[in-house]
């Protein structure tokens, strides 16, 4: 996905995201450690807003908001893929469901 550091701009979607990481990290057997991965990411990003700390801003990705929005996005993807999920048809059927649920808030 990088290629050396340089800033790529192509579009990429949710189903290419997820078809990546499961390349790169498919393990089933590793699905409940992915889960505890998907915690830890979860409090470092807490952590990130809490001291608001965002690339455009430093100019570096480590320890900002966006590094650890992807980490928790690597692991939801891997734990869709240990289950077959996918992720794309997950969030159009998920709106479907708000929009039926809460059709005041659905901008129709």
């Amino acid at each position: 996905m990088g290629n050396g550091g340089q800033q790529e701009r192509q579009t990429l979607t949710l189903n290419q995201l997820q078809a990546y990481i499961k390349e790169k990290d498919y393990r089933p057997e590793l699905k409940h450690q992915y889960m505890l991965k998907l915690f830890e990411e979860i409090g470092e990003l807490a952590e990130a807003v809490r001291k608001d700390k965002l690339y455009r801003e430093t100019g570096e990705i480590k320890g900002t908001i966006d590094e650890e929005l992807y980490d928790v996005l690597y692991y939801v993807a891997a734990i869709a893929n240990v289950y077959g999920i996918d992720l794309e048809t997950s969030c159009r059927l998920k709106e479907q469901l708000n929009r039926n649920r809460y059709p005041a808030q659905s901008g129709e």
